[in-house]
């Protein structure tokens, strides 16, 4: 056999062996997603809708398991032919919501019902929601205290970096991603290694660095202020605001260059913190001794713990997302489908 079988697995496949099965057996669902580390969101998503008739089998679409697999590799291939009732595609929505079909792949993702995206950039952005932030750290280093607003300093960088933001989707938007594009935007509103102590300061840089390039393309494109305001009443149509922007710039720039840093300082200092109070509170060499050993065995790996973060469940985005698989999969009788003040 030339194919695997599977490499030819379709929604009309999925269908006739559904058909196949006892009327009283739930109906399989693939979801397809872009990588590994997409599983479990999509899992924790569609998990929701499950009932007596149907469950979900979320997993990597086995022909495109190759380095260049993503989104564009399973729209392009899956979308195409095969997605059905039997089948979904799951897939972050980078620009592509913003940019409300003014390219192929927008038009695709949007006007197909079984294409399910997260309307935030990434699942990284949806991870990385701030008032979640504090929890990770919890969890991270047993230690409640509260030492830096890392919510609050994502709103004002996202007030900060908004102006900037607009420009790059009126950029993609008229197709002059050239002039002006991602990796553009990301290198101006780059802010270097994250300092506990400095954050005004750090936001303050960045707001001076915005402004300067917003003047620059002003004078680039004079003709632009209707057009560029029309597009930044439409950013916030969509959900798209001034203190939530970091929500949908570039995932892997908000994880690894700014919530990443941010939290490490952060868990740091509340380490830091409990090693000292372990130090004061012990009453002798050996039990200090113990006591450090056991708290440093029981700190978890940041970067991990950020991963499979999931105080995003209250986000408008994931709202947002529950409400469309909601539309494909009514909600009765789904005991542990979300309630209706869920999707409201």
């Amino acid at each position: 056999m030339s194919k695997r079988l599977i490499d030819n697995i379709g929604s009309r496949y999925v269908e006739a062996a559904n058909s196949l099965t006892s009327r009283k057996a739930r109906k399989r669902i693939v979801a397809y997603v872009e990588s590994y580390d997409d599983v479990f969101f999509w899992r924790m998503v569609l998990g929701q809708f499950e009932n007596r008739e149907r469950y979900f089998e979320v997993m990597l679409p086995d022909k495109l398991n190759r380095l260049e697999r993503g989104k564009k590799a399973v729209i392009m291939k899956l979308l195409t032919d095969h997605v059905g009732e039997g089948m979904l595609a799951c897939v972050d929505a980078d620009y592509d919501y913003l940019l409300q079909g003014r390219t192929q792949s927008s038009q695709t993702m949007l006007r197909n019902p079984y294409i399910l995206h997260t309307y935030a950039y990434a699942i990284d952005n949806m991870v990385c929601y701030g008032p979640s932030l504090h929890d990770v750290c919890v969890a991270v280093t047993l230690n409640d205290s509260h030492v830096f607003d890392m919510n609050q300093f994502l709103v004002e960088f996202s007030k900060a970096v908004f102006p900037l933001f607009v420009w790059n989707i009126w950029h993609y938007r008229n197709g002059l991603y050239t002039k002006f594009s991602i990796t553009d935007f990301l290198r101006v509103i780059e802010m270097g290694n994250f300092k506990l102590g400095a954050a005004d300061e750090m936001l303050h840089r960045l707001r001076r660095k915005v402004d300067r390039k917003v003047r620059q393309l002003q004078q680039e494109h004079p003709e632009a202020r209707q057009s560029y305001l029309q597009t930044k009443e439409e950013m916030k149509q969509l959900g798209v605001r001034a203190d939530n922007c970091y929500m949908y710039i570039q995932g892997h720039h908000l994880f690894d260059k700014v919530v990443l840093p941010m939290l490490r300082k952060v868990c740091d200092h509340l380490v830091r913190l409990r090693q000292n109070e372990i130090v004061q509170q012990s009453r002798h060499a050996v039990q200090r001794r113990n006591e450090l050993q056991c708290y440093n065995h029981s700190v978890e790996n940041i970067s991990l713990l950020l991963k499979k973060n999931v105080g995003f469940v209250v986000s408008e985005q994931y709202r947002m997302i529950l409400a469309d698989v909601a539309r494909l999969f009514p909600v009765q009788d789904l005991g542990t489908a979300p309630t209706t003040e869920q999707l409201s």
